[in-house]
């Protein structure tokens, strides 16, 4: 009887794990992303986003940002933030900067629950926001790796 009840459980685990992790909507990432930029629309340049188009796993994907500002007191990057579509939580990493920073780069891992979008943006000094976005394919998703 002990046995049949386990894998009733067990049966019921299962069918869980097929369910995956829940994903943001589109409305969830712009109003993430329009919250970072006080409202400014975001421009496309100054920022280079690095991370590969095909990832094989996505437990540890490195992603890394470059934005093109000569760090000065009266330019700079005041902040850098990643967001990405697909994963529950919209809002990866926000790093903020000042002149001292020297370079406006930064770089991090993160985990890809499934292949999306990733935006980068920047923030300037001047309150100018500016993007570059990549899609990534995911091989082998983080967080489900059990699914049937």
């Amino acid at each position: 009887m002990i046995d049949q009840r386990r894998r009733q459980v067990l049966a019921g685990l299962g069918a869980l794990a097929l369910v995956g992790p829940a994903a943001a909507t589109p409305e969830e990432m712009a109003a993430a992303i329009n919250a970072f930029t006080g409202g400014a629309a975001p421009k496309v340049g100054r920022v280079t986003l690095e991370v590969a188009t095909l990832v094989d796993n996505g437990n540890t994907v490195p992603v890394a940002v470059r934005v093109d500002s000569p760090m000065t007191a009266a330019d700079h990057v005041a902040a850098i933030a990643i967001f990405n579509e697909r994963n529950p939580e919209t809002g990866v990493a926000v790093f903020t900067l000042g002149p001292r920073a020297g370079r406006a780069q930064v770089s991090t891992r993160i985990r890809m629950a499934t292949s999306q979008k990733l935006v980068a943006l920047a923030r300037m000094s001047d309150g100018s926001c500016w993007m570059h976005s990549a899609d990534v394919v995911v091989a082998l998703a983080a967080c489900i790796e059990g699914e049937a």
